[in-house]
């Protein structure tokens, strides 16, 4: 058996093999390291996934409406993602999840429809919705080139409503539509996912 002593010897001997064997070191635990960071978030994937799973069948068992969309609020904001994923993916849509939960831009899916690409933007809001998320979110539709479904267990309120005439790409479903598309009934899409909408501009939305 080669000792520690011999090694180290060939070593000062030869610089250039040094530099080698360190330089394999590093790349295996690079490796590693990278591989347990997509192990770690591959089990975050399937935890979550699990657990909207287990949400979609608890949902039925609550005693109405409303319980429902205050039990959405009270859960994990990654498994309200998953879930309406998930929603989506039982009516037969294909969907694509992003590579991770953080960092997101503001995306937090996507699903394809009769051919159509949409985002998804999920807000597990227990208020009105925050008016700069619809106009991030129409600003990326734009960008993109596409429609999106900006879904979220809040109150809608008059001047988010008013804003969404300026990005009439994105598709609000709340409330009675959520629980619908989690109930799964079909999304009914009245227009091509990226209509343009006469005496709008995103200049108007400027003003909210």
């Amino acid at each position: 058996m080669i000792s520690a002593q011999h090694i180290a010897a060939a070593l000062r001997m030869d610089p250039l093999l040094a530099v080698v064997l360190i330089g394999l070191f590093v790349a295996v635990m690079l490796a590693l390291n990278g591989r347990t960071r997509a192990t770690a978030s591959q089990r975050r994937h399937c935890s979550y996934r699990a657990t909207a799973e287990r949400v979609l069948q608890r949902l039925p068992q609550l005693a109405g409406d409303a319980q429902r969309l205050a039990y959405m609020r009270k859960i994990n904001p990654y498994v309200f993602e998953e879930l309406l994923l998930l929603a989506f993916e039982r009516q037969g849509h294909p969907v694509q999840p992003n590579a991770s939960y953080s960092g997101d831009g503001g995306l937090d899916g996507q699903v394809f429809i009769d051919g159509h690409r949409w985002l998804i933007q999920a807000k597990r809001y227990g208020k009105t919705i925050t008016l700069s998320h619809i106009r991030d979110f129409g600003t990326l539709l734009l960008r993109e080139r596409c429609g999106g479904f900006f879904i979220h267990t809040g109150r809608t309120g008059n001047l988010s409503r008013l804003l969404l005439h300026a990005y009439p790409q994105v598709r609000l479903i709340s409330g009675q539509r959520l629980l619908n598309l989690l109930a799964g009934d079909a999304v009914r899409l009245s227009s091509t996912p990226f209509p343009v909408k006469s005496g709008w501009s995103v200049s108007d939305a400027s003003q909210f």
